[in-house]
């Protein structure tokens, strides 16, 4: 119960990050619009960043066999893809990338999917840290944390482009965020599982989002190639891996004894 309490209340902290994104529904409807093409780019930078600089080493650390890791990705990557033939077929087969008013187009829907899958590896996490060692699970939180922010940001850009409203966009993104809880409950009752399901989720989790970016959100950023778009969304695509990379450094001089 000692650890319960801290661990659920980490859980919610990390959840109410999401609602950061809240600024989008503050501007104006002009400024928001303008404004979706380089936050699809900070998702694309964040998504794959975070895949590469941060989960895959994870679960190489945790896994110790890098092809073992790289196969699982693979999975991951095949398993989104097949998750989004669904998609698209419940979708009535429509295949455009440009939605209508009323239309939510799948890459909106796999994004939240991604970030449920992320976020429910987040509670594990937490739990898991807490378990060992509440210094620790502080830790972990403040580190979980400091890369949700730019990543929710991403995500509702993301969420904007693919046809949901402002206010959609932000309560969807927050409802996502509430699967960090269910991970950490499932590591507070069975610890020994949730830790040896990590190294099966961290991978899958990585090839969702490498699948997500790579398949549904950089095509939107080639739908407009004027050098102002070149030049912005170039500098967002990088500000999104730069973002991931402080934090990881940030991270390891966080975490390190």
């Amino acid at each position: 119960m000692n650890v319960a309490l801290p661990t659920i209340a980490a859980c919610l902290a990390v959840s109410l990050c999401s609602l950061s994104s809240a600024f989008a529904l503050w501007l104006p409807p002009d400024t928001l619009k303008r404004m979706v093409p380089f936050l699809v780019a900070l998702a694309v930078g964040v998504l794959l960043g975070d895949a590469f600089i941060h989960v895959i080493p994870d679960a190489v650390a945790r896994r110790g066999s890098v092809s073992n890791v790289c196969l699982t990705v693979l999975v991951g990557v095949f398993g989104f893809f097949v998750l989004e033939k669904l998609v698209r077929w419940r979708h009535d087969h429509n295949v455009d990338t440009q939605p209508s008013s009323s239309e939510i187009l799948p890459l909106a829907k796999m994004n939240l999917i991604g970030d449920a899958i992320h976020n429910f590896v987040d509670g594990i996490l937490i739990a898991g840290s807490f378990l060992a060692d509440p210094l620790v699970g502080l830790t972990t939180t403040v580190a979980i944390i400091a890369h949700e922010v730019p990543q929710e940001l991403g995500d509702v850009g993301a969420l904007l482009r693919g046809g949901y409203r402002p206010r959609q966009a932000v309560l969807y993104n927050f409802y996502c965020s509430l699967s960090v809880l269910p991970g950490a409950l499932f590591t507070l009752l069975l610890s020994q599982a949730a830790e040896s399901s990590l190294i099966v989720l961290l991978p899958i989790a990585a090839g969702g989002f490498i699948y997500i970016a790579a398949s549904d959100l950089i095509p939107v950023l080639h739908e407009r190639s004027s050098f102002r778009h070149l030049g912005g969304q170039s500098a967002a695509f990088a500000l999104g891996i730069g973002f991931m990379q402080a934090i990881v450094s940030f991270e390891h001089t966080l975490l390190s004894p």
